[in-house]
């Protein structure tokens, strides 16, 4: 029996489809398919049900995953042990939303690649939420604090949110409850900035819905209407501009998630040390109000005394 063939499997058993598996294992997805067929002929059973939609386990391949994720989660170990001591350098995968790596996170990046210029960095911003148990990403930013006890979290700061329109409109008289709405798609209904909006402005019509918060931005530009917006975002944009409100605005907390064992590891202690410092250092952009000295030598020397994980 050939390890990679197992491998191969379990990321196949865990991503449900040829392309997530192959885009984990940075393959192509027929190598995937052929390395589980060859798997499958060889314990003449088949460990998958094909559908449209995506392979599920058959008894067999479920008590096949049983046996193999006890061979991947020690090939892993021992992989920890040689990153435990390559020091700081090799690949570090961050996962965030598409909104806030791209429109805040990437280009503050540099000083990390000045500290550490030995060390890759991968950044997704997906609206797809990579799995870090499943060892999508090394790291991953969320918002609210975790559910998982599984995980190794710490927060890094608060995204403070405004209503937006565009910078022509903004003195026409009641501008937040007559102008229409800029919103997520249906898909996003869940996420915390739409049930805001259906929660203070029920029944309002929306002119525009886009599945990223850079679309909607565009869109508030476009004078579509009112956007919530992290104040991140649009913080120096002169072609909008942030509308009074009568309702309390919306605050998110950012987490940094890691798994336990990868604290160990020198290059992702080092990426999660850097980005917790980056997000206490910005905390005035991400408020969108100033701050007065005191109060920014407090949050560095903040810095010094919060540095670690709670479990």
């Amino acid at each position: 029996m050939d390890w990679e063939d197992v491998r191969y499997f379990v990321a196949l058993a865990r991503h449900r489809s040829l392309s997530a598996a192959a885009r984990a294992l940075r393959v192509n997805h027929a190598t995937v398919s052929r390395r589980v067929a060859r798997l499958e002929a060889l314990l003449a059973r088949p460990l998958f049900d094909r559908h449209t939609d995506g392979y599920t386990l058959t008894l067999d391949g479920k008590a096949v995953l049983d046996e193999a994720s006890t061979m991947d989660n020690a090939a892993s170990s021992i992989s920890r042990r040689r990153d435990e001591n390559t020091g700081l350098s090799g690949l570090v995968r961050l996962t965030a939303g598409r909104s806030l790596a791209e429109g805040f996170l990437i280009e503050r990046l540099d000083g990390l690649h000045r500290r550490h210029p030995a060390i890759d960095v991968e950044v997704i911003g997906d609206v797809r939420l990579l799995s870090l148990a499943r060892r999508e990403a090394d790291l991953a930013l969320r918002f609210g604090k975790p559910k998982s006890s599984e995980l190794a979290a710490r927060r890094v700061g608060t995204i403070f949110f405004g209503l937006y329109v565009a910078a022509a409109l903004r003195y026409e008289p009641d501008v937040a409850a007559r102008l229409p709405l800029i919103g997520f798609d249906k898909e996003g209904d869940s996420i915390a900035e739409a049930e805001w909006l259906s929660r203070y402005f029920p029944g309002r019509r929306f002119s525009f819905r886009g599945n990223s918060q850079i679309a909607q931005a565009g869109a508030a530009r476009a004078g579509f209407g009112v956007a919530l917006l992290p104040r991140y975002l649009v913080a120096d944009d002169p072609r909008l501009a942030e509308v009074a409100c009568d309702k309390p605005l919306l605050e998110r907390e950012v987490w940094l998630l890691v798994r336990p064992d990868l604290t160990r590891v020198p290059r992702v202690r080092a990426v999660a040390d850097y980005i917790f410092e980056l997000f206490r250092r910005e905390r005035e952009r991400l408020s969108g109000l100033s701050e007065s000295r005191d109060r920014k030598v407090a949050a560095f020397a903040e810095i010094a005394t919060l540095n670690r994980y709670d479990h």
